[in-house]
């Protein structure tokens, strides 16, 4: 018996993995956090699964239900919305998992930060602009910040923040931004990135608490950056006609000798068989 920990992505059905829909698929128990994740991503489960919405359970109840199924020798599909690796309460489970010695796996998602930037069709780390990306958030009452990590510091850094589980505190987000990246700075406010009722507000910093709308709660993702709205900015030498690389080398004397042939990656020389 396994437990399978699956990232069910940001909303929409269809942006969760292969990976993850053909688990599900072969799990006669799916226990899922119905708050964020679509009734549509059910439809994956294979008849008569037993379907069983966390929303209202507490950890206990939620271990009763996954040693029920180990009881029953039954795998379980443990979907958690977006990607398990922030914010997913998952590590508490697994604690358990391990005190109780039952096995489980872990398929990431697509996480609602990367949902919100496809939206906005934007590349957060632009050459010459930006190059590291934040995921945070603010204190909030089921978790608070430990101390150093404020938005204050990290805004600091010039980075792209993705502000998670912070709208209802926009003034306060505001007013910690402005003195680092000024008030002309672009910001975006996008909630319930990929649903269907996705509403998207492009905005500025000096603007930001004003640009919070009436009907945008929990789920909604702040991003702020200069990358967000950006048209001017360098190109990447990735793709320089005049840039030697590994599977485009230039010159006599080639970085990466093998002219384009298949490369072992742990000595950077060609393979033997792109010898011969």
């Amino acid at each position: 018996m396994t437990v399978h920990f699956i990232g069910a992505g940001p909303g929409a059905a269809d942006l969760i993995t292969v990976r993850g829909r053909d688990l599900m698929a072969r799990c006669p128990v799916c226990l899922y956090a119905g708050s964020l994740i679509p009734r549509e991503l059910l439809a994956h489960c294979p008849p008569g699964a037993r379907i069983v919405n966390t929303a209202s359970m507490s950890l206990e109840q939620i271990m009763e239900e996954i040693s029920a199924a180990e009881a029953r020798g039954e795998d379980v599909a443990r979907l958690h919305s977006g990607d398990l690796s922030v914010w997913s309460a998952m590590g508490e489970q697994l604690r358990r998992l391990r005190a109780l010695d039952i096995a489980y796996t872990v398929t990431p998602g697509v996480p609602s930060f990367a949902a919100a930037a496809a939206t906005l069709g934007a590349e957060l780390t632009l050459p010459g602009l930006c190059q590291s990306v934040v995921l945070t958030r603010t204190s909030g009452r089921a978790t608070a910040m430990p101390e150093g990590e404020n938005l204050a510091a990290f805004a600091a850094t010039g980075a792209v923040l993705a502000i998670h589980l912070s709208i209802h505190v926009a003034t306060k987000v505001q007013a910690e931004l402005l003195p680092h990246y000024g008030a002309d700075c672009p910001a975006a406010i996008v909630w319930r990135a990929s649903w269907p009722d996705e509403t998207v507000v492009r905005t500025t910093v000096g603007e930001l608490a004003q640009a919070v709308a009436t009907s945008m709660e929990r789920t909604a993702i702040i991003l702020v950056g200069r990358s967000i709205s950006a048209q001017e900015f360098g190109e990447s030498r990735l793709y320089a006609a005049d840039y030697d690389r590994r599977y485009r080398p230039l010159g006599t004397e080639p970085r990466f000798p093998g002219n384009g042939a298949a490369v072992d990656t742990a000595t950077d020389r060609p393979l033997p068989e792109a010898q011969a």
